[in-house]
This record gives structure tokens, sequence and C-alpha cells, in this order.
């Protein structure tokens, strides 16, 4: 099998990762809910993830970083948050479902802007921004990456336009926690950074973050026992516990913290050369006739997720016959319909190739070969 999904979900994880949630479920139970040793190795385990979590981010406060599901978990919380404090919301043109649905759902009370864009063009996004920002908007929503093209968005010239404002950012990090560096120290407008634990972070699935660097952004949508302060009728006040009802999943976080420290023991940077080397074996189809390959003018601007469409052959057909000769993708509209209608690809979708740390060049050159024979096979049809 060569698995090139890891948009979805990175595969397969670092053997730590599986040994790590191996020892949680023999050594822990009802973390924070009891001074025994299995409640306190589950409590433990858990605040080790928050603060090797806090290191790679640059969060000086642990209890800053709160454990969710995922990250539309986490993005409810933040957008909710949000919702409640403001009428007008801007949003980049390459948001993922994630985003637009719950803000859909709040459209009595918010009113969401999507901004102008252009796919690989910056300059159109931040002048889109400015005039949204004229017109009224009191808080952004960007992606960082999207999970489409692998487009890097302009995190840092929208900070520098938001901040001396005062206008809040939530910052999407699903496809660059783990791939891209990212200090939140460095974005004075970050109100909230929301992302998964399974994928660039290598964690397992049902893992995710939500970093509070506002708290006016971090409302609790979930209420019920958090293993302190059970006297009273409200939730606590302070962090993480306002956030964390329920019975943790200490196995998962256990994992977490192990995709973590694989992370941070490589370092992001290598991280990121690796998918893009990967990116690169797939040149060769550029050349090709029948088909349209999406890659950055600039390299630096994508990470390693390509985007194609081959002219003979839908988007799905293509996938499910790479399936066939065992290599994973995936094709449609990915849950993104904005990055679609951006990048005019809506009505056709595409298949998406996204690479991470345990694929290879042969992998890629392989998968290369495949579809040049697909392409013959569907030219002499």
């Amino acid at each position: 099998m060569i698995y090139f999904d890891n948009a979805a979900s990175s595969f397969p994880k670092p053997p730590s990762v599986t040994a790590a949630m191996r020892f949680a479920l023999g050594h822990t139970s009802g973390a924070g809910r009891s001074s025994h040793a299995l409640a306190m190795t589950g409590a433990e385990l858990m605040f080790q993830t928050r603060c090797e979590a806090a290191q790679l981010f640059g969060v000086s406060d642990p209890s800053r970083i709160v454990f969710t599901h995922n990250a539309t978990h986490a993005l409810n919380i933040a957008l909710r948050s949000a919702g409640s404090r403001f009428r007008r919301i801007a949003i980049s043109p390459f948001e993922h479902n994630s985003v637009f649905r719950p803000l859909h759902a709040m459209r009595r009370q918010v009113r969401t802007t999507i901004l102008d864009g252009e796919l690989w063009n910056d300059e159109r996004l931040l002048s889109s921004a400015e005039r949204a920002l004229k017109s009224g908007a009191e808080c952004f929503v960007l992606t960082h990456v999207s999970n489409v093209f692998g487009a890097v968005q302009p995190l840092a010239e929208l900070d520098a336009l938001l901040a001396p404002r005062g206008i809040p950012l939530i910052l999407d990090a699903s496809q660059s926690a783990g791939v891209l560096e990212l200090d939140v120290r460095n974005y004075s407008s970050l109100a909230a950074v929301c992302m998964p634990g399974h994928k660039g972070l290598y964690g397992p699935t049902g893992t995710g973050i939500l970093i509070c660097c506002d708290e006016q952004f971090c409302r609790s949508v979930l209420q019920g026992g958090t293993g302190g302060d059970s006297a009273e009728a409200d939730m606590p006040d302070y962090l993480p516990d306002r956030l964390e009802s329920g019975t943790a999943n200490v196995c998962g976080i256990a994992g977490l913290r192990a995709g973590i420290r694989f992370v941070r023991s490589v370092g992001t940077e290598s991280i990121r050369r690796k998918e893009c080397a990967l990116l690169q074996c797939f040149r060769p189809l550029a050349e090709l006739d029948g088909v349209e390959c999406f890659f950055a003018p600039i390299p630096g601007r994508q990470t390693g997720v390509l985007s194609l469409r081959l002219n003979d052959l839908p988007a799905e057909q293509a996938a499910a016959q790479l399936a066939e000769y065992g290599i994973c993708v995936r094709a449609g509209l990915h849950c993104a319909p904005l990055a679609h209608r951006t990048a005019h690809t809506f009505e056709s979708g595409t298949v998406r190739f996204s690479f991470g740390w345990f694929q290879t060049e042969g992998q890629a050159e392989a998968a290369v070969r495949v579809l040049k024979s697909m392409l013959k096979s569907t030219k002499k049809e």
C-alpha cells in the first residue's frame, strides 16, 4: 500500500505513539478524578502533553492548551465564543466546512464576509481584508494552509494588518501544525489556534488542541463534570477545566504526547522539506496533456499537498482506480467547497495527494507511473 492521504490523517504513526497508548490503557484510569495511582498517572500524562504542546507552539502557560476531540471541536468553541461577542466576522476564501458551517448555523446573529481571493495570490486576499476592516469586520478567521491545495496563506501579513487595530484572529492550523513553524508569540492578533492531533502532529484520531491565546474566545460549549468544583452549578472559570468536561481521552492524549515528541525531535523544517521533496516527484505530470496540476508558482508557498485534475477521468473515478493499485488518495471537494469555488474547481473537484514523513520518493515515483498508465488506458478507450 502507498499512502498519500496525510491531509486527512497521517499514516503510519511513529511506533512510540502505539506504545504510549498501550501504556496508558494499562496504567491509567479516571485521570484527574482521584488521588490513586492510576488517576494520578493519567493526570500526569495529560499535564506532560500540555507542556510538550506549549513548548512546540511557544505558549508560556500550559493551562492554555485545551484538549478537544479534533480541530472541528476546537473551531466550534472559538467560533461560537466569537459569535457571542461579534456580529461581523470575515473568513478567508479557502476555509474548511469546520469554519463555514458553524458560522452558517449562527447566521441569524453573525454576518459572515468571505474575503475575495485567488489561488496563490496573497495580495488579493490582503486587499480584501483591508476592505472588510473598513466595512466593520470585527474578527477574522484564517486557515493557515489550504487542505485542498497546500497553499500557505499570509498569516504574518494579515497579523500585521489586524494587530495594530486590536482585531482578533482565529487560526485554523489543521494543515500547518507540525509542518510549519508556528510560535504564537510572533502573532499579536491571535485569539485562538485550532488543530487536530491526528494529522501533522502524528497522534491518534479523536484528539485535538485549542490554544486559548485570548480567554474571551474560550467559552464552554459543553457543560459537565471536571473532577473539581463539584458543588458549583456553573463550570469552573479557569482553564483548562472550563473547556474539558467529561472523562478525558487519556489513551489518545498519551499518543498525542508521543506524536508531538516525534515532531519536536525531527523538527518541523525537516518534515516540511521531506514533504516538499515528495511533492516535486510529481512535477513530470504537469508536462502531460490532459493533466492539470496545482503547483505553486513559488515552491515555498506550498506544503506537501497536491491537487490535480485529469481531463478524461472524473476525480472520484481516478481515486477509485488508484485504490485498486493500492494507492490511497482523496477525491472530491475535501469538505472545502469555498476553496474549490475560489480555485474554479468546484464542478469537478480534484484528486488530492498529500505527503508525510513516512512516505518515500520511490513510492511517489511509483504513483506517477501508475497515473501515466491510467492516462494512456483512458485515451485508448
